[in-house]
């Protein structure tokens, strides 16, 4: 997985009636924008976070793409 500042986080939840959890990515800290993540939480909370496999990246590319 790869993402840059600025790009959303989507965790889909594999628990049944458990929503996805979704973050902003402050800060790229691993090589090639890979992991480990500086991520903002919708809670407001921040985090270092590796994704799993669990996880996908929207892009600030493809969200201006959509508008």
């Amino acid at each position: 997985m790869q993402a840059a500042v600025g790009d959303r986080i989507i965790i889909e939840s594999a628990t049944l009636g458990r929503s996805a959890r979704f973050g902003e990515v402050l800060a790229v800290l691993g090589e090639q924008e890979g992991p480990p993540y500086r991520i903002r939480w919708d809670d407001g909370t921040e985090s270092l976070y590796c994704p799993g496999p669990d996880a996908r990246v929207r892009t600030i590319s493809s969200a201006v793409e959509s508008v």
